[in-house]
């Protein structure tokens, strides 16, 4: 099976398309709100301490067993632990990103639709109105359906296509798009009147504002942002060729993955301080907040802020589309690979389980609020077992897995390969793996369930 497995083919393909996978809508859409929410700058210096700390270490370990296994998540468990339970790692994967594919869908749904608004102009009024236009697409029978079903459809016609011709490709396209959308974005909103005010936010901070919980929620974003647990970066590190640099690549990934969520923040905190809109709006920022902010900063010239509000949910998009792509490809390589149907069969029965899940949560969230499951909807359901459990765990056991149960010498070949400085960096890592990553997961875990 290895040797008519494709692979990434170049290093540029290896390195958009994993920093794809974990550029998503938790740079552009969770980072802010959680910067906004956190005391801006104080709380960005914590965040690049736990990417370089915690989230490349944990990233390092998702590589050696994807790239040792050669194969979907559950056979690479397998492999590199010889024992079928902590194959069971690997389904935990499979299982927790069909289940975040299905309700993330529905959210890149509501971005689709809001560019489509933003085009039609209807995204216009005051807040109150921007707020009811949010209530209505929500509550619509159909339309959150609709658009979550168009995003499955999209992916799905990127998967089938396989590694070379569908993921590369897609993602040497996205990523470019995205950065020179992000670009303009942060040049406009940077020279609104005021913004001054939105970039010493992001840029002088104030450790006042820290406590506690600011570690814990920075700790828990870099895992989140960096798609740590869900069986992501192993499927993908499995089509990685045996010279790929994994600490260098590790390193590219996280700079790339942050600097855009940087480069987020600047588009909207200098848009949101140039019209005194709070910055710890929460989740609601993009959805209610933004386009009255596009409106209000553009006011004289109506026309630039609506193009404004285009290219930022086209950015909403192509990041989610990213996204997207990467967890859609851990089912199907899968059930492509273990159950032996073709890829284009094991892409078809992904879309169809996510499609499942997807409708379920959007009709909990609008028309139909009785689809409950232990006091949730559905959709906050979904949310809550992965972002709470399932994403933990799975990072977790992987680091127990690579720092305790692999053997020494076989992590050490794979963190070497392709490397000049490996050698001298593996103590440093399997120390981290072994007692900083769990300690720090538990942490995220027993904060997350209001133990810590």
């Amino acid at each position: 099976m290895h040797s008519s497995r494709s692979n990434f083919g170049s290093k540029m393909g290896i390195v958009l398309a994993t920093v794809g996978s974990a550029v998503g809508l938790g740079n552009v859409w969770r980072f802010p709100y959680m910067v906004g929410e956190n005391g801006g700058a104080a709380f960005l210096l914590i965040y690049i301490g736990c990417i370089l700390l915690l989230g490349i270490p944990g990233m390092l370990a998702e590589f050696i067993v994807g790239r040792h296994g050669k194969a979907n998540a559950v056979r690479s468990y397998y492999a590199i632990s010889k024992s079928k339970r902590w194959s069971l790692v690997g389904l935990l994967g499979v299982i927790t990103s069909i289940i975040i594919l299905g309700f993330y869908a529905v959210v890149a749904g509501w971005c689709l639709q809001y560019m489509y608004a933003s085009i039609a102009g209807e995204l216009s009024g005051d807040a109150s109105a921007i707020q009811s236009y949010f209530t209505r697409m929500t509550t619509h029978p159909f339309l959150s359906v609709f658009w979550a079903l168009v995003i499955l459809l999209l992916t799905h016609g990127i998967i089938r296509n396989g590694v070379r011709r569908g993921i590369e490709r897609a993602s040497k396209v996205f990523m470019p798009v995205l950065f020179v959308l992000l670009v303009v974005l942060v040049v406009s909103a940077c020279s609104l009147p005021g913004a001054v005010k939105g970039v010493d936010f992001l840029i002088r901070p104030d450790f006042s504002s820290v406590h506690q919980d600011t570690f814990l929620e920075a700790l828990g974003q870099a895992f989140f942002s960096l798609s740590l647990g869900t069986a992501c970066l192993c499927t993908y590190a499995s089509y990685f060729k045996p010279s790929t640099n994994l600490w260098k690549t590790s390193l590219q990934i996280a700079f790339l993955d942050t600097f855009i969520a940087l480069l987020a923040g600047f588009v909207i905190f200098p848009a949101a301080f140039s019209v005194g809109v709070s910055p710890d709006s929460g989740p609601a920022l993009v959805f209610i907040t933004i386009p009255n902010v596009f409106q209000q900063a553009f006011v004289s010239l109506p026309q630039l802020g609506r193009m404004m509000g285009i290219l930022f949910y086209a950015l909403l998009v192509l990041a989610a589309l990213t996204s997207t792509i990467s967890m859609h490809e851990i089912g199907t390589a899968f059930f492509h690979e273990e159950l032996r149907w073709s890829r284009k069969n094991g892409a078809w029965v992904e879309t169809a389980v996510c499609s499942v899940i997807a409708v379920v949560c959007a009709l909990s969230v609008g028309p139909c609020p009785n689809l409950q499951l232990i006091g949730f909807s559905a959709m906050d359901f979904c949310d809550h077992l992965t972002a709470q459990y399932l994403l933990p765990l799975g990072a977790l056991l992987t680091c127990i897995l690579v720092g305790w149960r692999v053997d020494r010498v076989l992590a050490e070949r794979e963190f070497v390969e392709g490397s000049t400085v490996g050698k001298k960096i593996f103590p440093v890592f399997i120390w981290t793996v072994r007692y900083v990553c769990p300690i720090a997961i538990l942490s995220i875990f027993l904060h997350q369930l209001n133990i810590l």
